[in-house]
């Protein structure tokens, strides 16, 4: 059974948009940061309202890699796949966060905490190999420092707990 959004909270967005075209990105990130994601229902509602077919919203959401459409862990690992991360090793890091964590790239630990996801460059090449962690960057990792990070943050959340 799915659970259905409040489609409430996306009103004032589709209200400052309403009749703007070109819109559908702003309105997506918007639908996004309220929500955490773009669920389904979300969407359907947009395409009524803005008069966009389904099919081109999701087309976007698909296509742009800053939007999810699955819920993610209260901390997102963005970890960089570009070409300096990568010949700096990024699949060392990748490898301790899946031992630490128990995640592959897209999934999220069981406690609803860390998702995984690898992404194409974060811009920081000089510091390779990094990661970007809830808009926290950490730089020149290595397997044990990631260890380290993660369960650093994992104590801070059990300590707000």
């Amino acid at each position: 059974m799915e659970t259905r959004s409040d489609l409430t909270l996306i009103e004032p967005t589709l209200s400052e948009y309403r009749d703007q075209k070109g819109s559908l990105i702003a309105i997506l990130q918007s639908a996004q940061d309220i929500y955490g994601y773009l669920p389904m229902d979300v969407m359907e509602h947009i395409s009524r309202e803005a008069q966009i077919p389904l099919a081109t919203i999701i087309g976007v959401a698909t296509f742009y890699t800053q939007f999810r459409l699955q819920p993610v862990g209260k901390h997102l690992i963005m970890l960089c796949d570009g070409t300096a991360c990568h010949v700096n090793s990024s699949e060392l890091i990748s490898a301790a966060i899946t031992d630490e964590l128990g995640i592959k790239d897209g999934e999220t630990t069981k406690d609803g905490l860390f998702t995984l996801k690898h992404v194409a460059c974060l811009g920081c090449c000089s510091l390779s190999p990094v990661m970007m962690i809830s808009g926290q960057t950490y730089g020149a990792l290595t397997p044990d420092k990631t260890r380290h990070i993660l369960r650093e943050l994992a104590e801070k959340e059990g300590e707000s707990a």
